[in-house]
């Protein structure tokens, strides 16, 4: 099966798994799970491909085998990255940008788990880069170890074992086989849509701040056209006068 290389050829699913197989995809979602450098990793098209590779017999584990470790390895990914983020604590967030870090990331993550709280770990697996970075701001925060353990092994499985099982289902189906590349360009575009509206929402509030703001210390201190303000009130009462 050859699909379509979503950037650059060594990140193509059908690639990694023929290269290095399931304990690279483990690895992979590992990584992607809890590490920094784990976040451009393209976990939802790799699950996905899984899936399929082994309803077609490419890839010779049984499905329930790799849903297991698959789930076990996004499970241990958060941990890591949990306790990675109790250690560092607030220092993460002044870490100078490098290639492979930046502060935008910790930034936008920090974010979606103030909003979402708790649900956060089970939302954000399916959320690209946000996935890598949440365990490790929820570490930070130092969120209740028992509710993140709760929260992360539902969102392991949820997302590890439901995308592949999706692939493995979709797999059977002829038009899947003949259209993969364009089904997995639909599954990274599906997977960036939270991204997209959270930037949208914020470039939407900031604008309305912006203009709050401007009009608040225009200076001029005066009521709007035609309103009731002391000046105009002040005004009457001496023409009464």
């Amino acid at each position: 099966m050859n699909t379509l290389a979503l950037g650059p050829s060594w990140l193509d699913p059908d690639y990694l798994l023929n290269t290095f197989g399931l304990p690279g995809l483990l690895l992979i979602v590992f990584a992607e799970s809890g590490l920094l450098i784990g976040f451009f990793l393209p976990g939802d098209s790799l699950l996905f491909t899984t899936g399929l590779l082994v309803t077609t017999g490419q890839l010779k584990y049984p499905l329930w085998l790799v849903c297991t470790l698959v789930a076990v390895a996004a499970i241990v990914g958060d941990q890591v990255g949990y306790l990675f983020g109790r250690k560092v604590g607030p220092a993460l967030f002044k870490r100078p940008d490098s290639r492979l870090f930046k502060q935008e990331n910790v930034e936008k993550a920090h974010e979606f788990f103030e909003k979402h709280g708790p649900k956060s770990l089970v939302l954000a697996r399916f959320v690209p880069i946000v996935r890598t970075f949440t365990p490790i701001i929820a570490g930070v925060s130092r969120m209740n170890y028992r509710s993140f353990i709760t929260y992360n092994v539902v969102g392991a499985i949820l997302w590890g074992v439901g995308v592949t099982v999706l692939g493995a289902m979709l797999g059977k189906i002829d038009f899947v086989h003949e259209h993969i590349e364009m089904i997995l360009i639909l599954i990274v575009l599906i997977s960036v849509v939270p991204i997209v509206v959270e930037v949208l929402r914020a470039r939407s509030q900031g604008k309305k701040a912006a203009a709050a703001e401007a009009r608040e210390g225009d200076g001029s201190g005066r009521p709007p056209a035609g309103g009731n303000g002391p000046a105009t009130g002040q005004r009457g009462r001496h023409a009464k006068r």
